[in-house]
């Protein structure tokens, strides 16, 4: 399950890049460094990844398996999947695209979550800091994305219908997904000890 959930992860990041309708604003942040360093962009999101897991340390987050192997597996699938998908031109194919890749991620995200092998690199510092200082995991969320959803579109990182879309969607798909991965059945009362792992999924899911 997680590196089913990885590589779908950053096969559909590539297939959001494809599209050219606006992409996730971390994967903006990692066009526009691509775009200025000219370093293929998953291995961009590599070099950041590795960047923000050394921001755990001040903030004692600990690493898991599915954490160091989400800096290596999804960039490397992105360059992957672009080298594999070429560019779509007519808007009639970009579209559903979007769609399908805006799907794929959440799915992934249920997969690699569900697995609990540990929360990606970007993830766990919002959790980090969440616990560090006590403010909501929304505010330090949005606070972050918005960061570098910014830094990357001065960069020239590609904003569009694709951010809006994955920004409104992904909460909900990664929900959905987890509760399908993770045999979180609707209307079940779980027990205490099945109640806190399914809370600290849903602050997980929240992260994403």
């Amino acid at each position: 399950m997680l590196y089913a959930g990885l590589l779908l992860y950053g096969a559909t990041d590539g297939l959001m890049i494809r599209a050219d309708l606006g992409l996730d604003p971390w994967d903006v942040f990692h066009q526009g460094l691509s775009r200025h360093t000219g370093i293929a962009i998953g291995n961009v999101s590599i070099v950041v990844g590795a960047v923000v897991l050394l921001l755990w340390w001040p903030i004692r987050q600990r690493p898991g398996l599915g954490t160091v192997s989400n800096v290596f597996l999804v960039g490397g699938a992105i360059d992957v999947t672009l080298a594999l998908v070429p560019h779509v031109e007519a808007l009639g194919g970009r579209i559903p695209l979007l769609a399908a890749a805006v799907v794929g991620n959440g799915a992934a995200t249920g997969l690699y979550i569900a697995a609990r092998f540990g929360p990606g690199p970007r993830d766990g510092l919002m959790t980090g800091l969440h616990r560090r200082t006590g403010r909501s995991l929304r505010l330090i969320r949005t606070a972050i994305e918005l960061t570098v959803l910014a830094v990357g579109f001065v960069l020239g990182g590609g904003v569009g219908v694709g951010t809006v879309l994955y920004a409104l969607a992904i909460g909900p798909l990664a929900q959905f997904f987890l509760r399908v991965f993770g045999g979180l059945e609707p209307g079940t009362e779980p027990s205490a000890a099945a109640a806190g792992s399914a809370a600290r999924e849903r602050v997980m899911a929240d992260t994403i």
